[in-house]
């Protein structure tokens, strides 16, 4: 599959930094499009997408501020963000994080922390249209007090100016990429009495170490408008799921699973189901006391546990699931990050974290999700993508090219459950809902990790992005 993919269309798409929720409307005027190559009754409506008068992206100017927009980040994180766009200012609160606040620490998190800082539009030329610039704000370096230990926590270390975090506010939707971090730790050396004498073998020894790597920023989805009645959660789900564990060398794995919930917050696995246990929760959500989302104290993990021995001894969850539950063009989205947890004192290790999208378990017709959408991925990069009824295909918004493509299969032997297959044979799957889709395939996609956000240790595959669509 090949696209010839104009300038105007890449614009319009990959250079608008993630999430508008548009209700359908243009993002541009964009020029003509050639489809992907299909046949029969496979191939869509052959020539350019609708012309006409973009709407406003986002709200009124003055309006941006007035609002906190509540999501979740490919950190594992669960975050607050509010934008005043009058002042240009930004204030961004992290409520559950298991990034350190310093590096070579694991311990404190900055959980709790809020930084404040300004916000600069892209500069001039950087978008295609005015309303797209208006929408758009990068987050300069901030700083704000920790209150766990009263130091100063500063995202001046890890800010890229050729890779900002960069969030585009939307009617419904903020998203984009929140401050990265420089993560780096030697490992902890456990006293006697914490490893007992089966494991005395082990004094000395420097467990559990993480290699050095700085993250520009990590991917982050958010929404204004939030459903706290956890009846409204009631039903069956389709959930693609991308989790990174920094202490097995920042190994990463995605998966999918189908879930159902009843009006309780009850996690089972439907009939049919290609999981044999729930992945997002092993427990009831629970309402987080003050906040407008839930919580599971039992967060399954899809790999292996941390061990030492070869595997003798296992170390038990720690980790957290939180839930938020984004309602974006009247569906409901569940949005679910992992937070891990790491704490030496103690011997706890569960360091896997990350973000899963749900979408309900309803037919996609072939079509039915043609657009054009933008996204932030596990390559820590912002991407575009092209869906037609045959396929879709990433765009660089760099170069303004066709970078990968993939062909998608609407037989869903789980109802809303797409199949995907790259063009080197790579397979993978996509669900979408409200104007959000999430794709995850077994194969390296549009060159990989971000070469300032990778090291020796970074795996190019899975691939895994979110995104909203800005055009049909």
């Amino acid at each position: 599959m090949s696209d010839v993919i104009t300038r105007g269309l890449v614009l319009a798409i990959a250079t608008a930094p993630l999430l508008i929720a548009c209700g359908g409307g243009n993002a541009s005027d964009p020029a003509p499009i050639n489809t992907p190559q299909c046949s029969g009754a496979s191939c869509p409506v052959q020539g350019p997408p609708p012309q006409g008068t973009v709407a406003a992206l986002c709200p009124a100017t003055a309006d941006i501020g007035n609002g906190s927009y509540l999501g979740g980040a490919g950190s594992g994180e669960v975050v607050s963000l509010n934008i005043n766009a009058t002042a240009m200012t930004y204030s961004l609160t992290w409520l559950q994080s298991p990034i350190p606040l310093h590096t070579g620490e694991v311990t404190p998190t900055r959980a709790g922390v809020t930084v404040t800082g300004a916000v600069v539009h892209p500069p001039a030329g950087t978008l295609p249209t005015a309303e797209q610039t208006r929408c758009a704000f990068i987050l300069t370096p901030g700083s704000g007090t920790a209150a766990v230990d009263g130091s100063t926590y500063s995202t001046a270390a890890t800010f890229n100016q050729a890779n900002p975090p960069m969030v585009l506010i939307g009617l419904g939707v903020a998203g984009g990429g929140i401050p990265g971090a420089a993560i780096q730790y030697n490992g902890f050396q456990p006293t006697a009495a914490v490893l007992g004498p089966q494991l005395s073998s082990l004094l000395g020894i420097n467990l559990f170490p993480v290699a050095a790597r700085n993250f520009d920023f990590y991917p982050f989805l958010g929404f204004t408008s939030v459903d706290t009645n956890l009846a409204d959660l009631k039903g069956n789900y389709n959930a693609l799921f991308y989790h990174l564990q920094p202490s097995n060398k920042y190994a990463t794995t995605a998966t999918t699973a189908q879930e159902s919930f009843d009006g309780a917050g009850n996690c089972s696995v439907p009939s049919g189901a290609s999981n044999t246990a729930c992945e997002s929760t092993g427990q009831t959500w629970t309402a987080v006391s003050g906040q407008s989302y839930f919580t599971s104290q039992d967060a399954p993990r899809l790999m292996p546990a941390p061990s030492l021995l070869g595997g003798v001894v296992t170390f038990p969850i720690a980790a957290s699931a939180n839930m938020i539950l984004g309602k974006v063009n009247g569906q409901v989205i569940p949005l679910v990050v992992r937070t891990g947890q790491v704490d030496p004192t103690n011997l706890v290790v569960d360091d896997e974290s990350g973000i899963a999208m749900l979408a309900g378990a309803t037919q996609i017709q072939s079509g039915a999700i043609n657009g054009g959408y933008v996204g932030a991925d596990s390559n820590f990069d912002y991407t575009a993508t092209l869906l037609q009824s045959a396929g879709g295909t990433f765009v660089n918004p760099t170069t303004s090219s066709a970078e990968s493509a993939f062909a998608l299969d609407y037989s869903q032997q789980h109802t809303g459950l797409l199949g995907v297959t790259d063009t080197q044979g790579n397979t993978g799957s996509l669900i979408a809902s409200g104007g959000l889709y999430a794709i995850f395939i077994n194969g390296e996609e549009n060159g990989g990790v971000t070469a300032s956000s990778a090291n020796s240790d970074t795996l190019n595959q899975p691939y895994f992005g979110i995104g909203a669509q800005i055009s049909k």
